[in-house]
This record gives C-alpha cells, structure tokens and sequence, in this order.
C-alpha cells in the first residue's frame, strides 16, 4: 500500500473516530434541577432544587441525534427551609419513601448548526410519567483545564404538578405550574 493509500486510509478512520456518538456522564458537582412554584395562589414564589443528579446523555453531533437519561434523587430537595422541606418529601407530597426518584428520559432535537435546542422525553415523578418538552436556552462544549472536554447546558421547561398527582395546596388557590430551570455538565465517560 502506498504512503498516499495509508495516509487516507488512516484519515478515514479518525474521521470515523470523531464522528461516532459521545457519551456524556452528568456531574453531579454540576448539575442542579431546580424549580419555582406558586405559595398561596400569588403571595409568593418558592424557588428550591435538587442537590443529587446522575445520568447520562449521548451526543452524535454529525446525525444532529442523541438521547437523555437521567435520575434525580426526590429527598435531596432544598428550598432553604428545612421544614418545608420535609412537608415536600411527605406523603402529601412526594412521598419520597414510596417514590425515591424522579426520572426523565428523551431525545435531543431541533439541532442548529450542531447544537440541540430542545430534548423531547417523559419524566416521571411521584410514580407517573407525562411527555415533558424541554428547551435548550443555552449549550456548549469546551475543554477545561483537566484536558477533558465538558458540555453543559441551560435547560427551561413546566408542567402542572396535579398532572402527577401532587395537588396539595390546589384547595387553597396555589397554582400548579412549576417552572423548571435545570443547569446541567457533563464529561465523556470512561
């Protein structure tokens, strides 16, 4: 085989290499569901999120495809009140002893110029699973200073809590939608 034959031979394989999908484990240093919801109907607004992620997502950049899966630990709520706290993981609420998780799963889309803006999935909490869309406000892949390359993402999305059936505070005028902001990092695994 010639120089010329070899060289491509070898050019064809790492592009092969490069463009295969890529792994992703999610940090969990950084990555923080969180969310705000309703307090009497208007009178406030309570912010908390999760402290305990872990999951994955694949990202094959040249197929404009890839997929979300990831597991939130429902008793590592914090809203900085540690009563209400407690109140959230009861059973009036997520009951976090009988449903210990909440989890989405779903697939990257609407790729621009190589980059998902939305992920198209179920998340299931409280032990019930609806369709949730999330938007991609913001994602990015740099390599860090560990010579690592990392991807992160600024991911938006709602839903009505009474969909999986925690009404608690409906009977008091609260409003049901929670409004999701999610930072997320990840590194390849491996």
């Amino acid at each position: 085989m010639t120089k010329i034959a070899m060289s491509a031979v070898w050019v064809a394989l790492a592009a092969a290499a490069q463009a295969a999908p890529v792994t992703y484990q999610i940090d969990p240093a950084h990555t923080y569901p969180s969310f705000e919801t309703d307090h009497f109907g208007g009178v406030s607004v309570w912010r908390g999120k999760f402290t305990k992620t872990s999951g994955s997502v694949v990202l094959d950049r040249d197929k404009g495809a890839g997929t979300v899966d990831i597991t939130i630990d429902a008793s590592s709520i914090e809203t900085g009140n540690p009563k209400l706290d407690e109140h959230v993981k009861s059973p009036e609420m997520f009951d976090v002893a009988k449903y210990p998780t909440a989890t989405y799963k779903g697939k990257l889309a609407g790729f621009k110029n190589g980059v998902p803006t939305q992920v198209d999935g179920e998340f299931t909490l409280h032990g019930v699973t609806h369709p949730l869309v999330l938007t991609i406000k913001t994602f990015k892949c740099a390599t860090y200073p560990d010579k690592k390359e990392h991807c992160g993402a600024d991911v938006a999305g709602t839903f009505s809590r009474a969909d999986y059936g925690i009404a608690y505070g409906d009977k008091y005028g609260f409003n049901m939608e929670v409004k999701l902001a999610i930072q997320v990092e990840g590194v390849p695994a491996g």
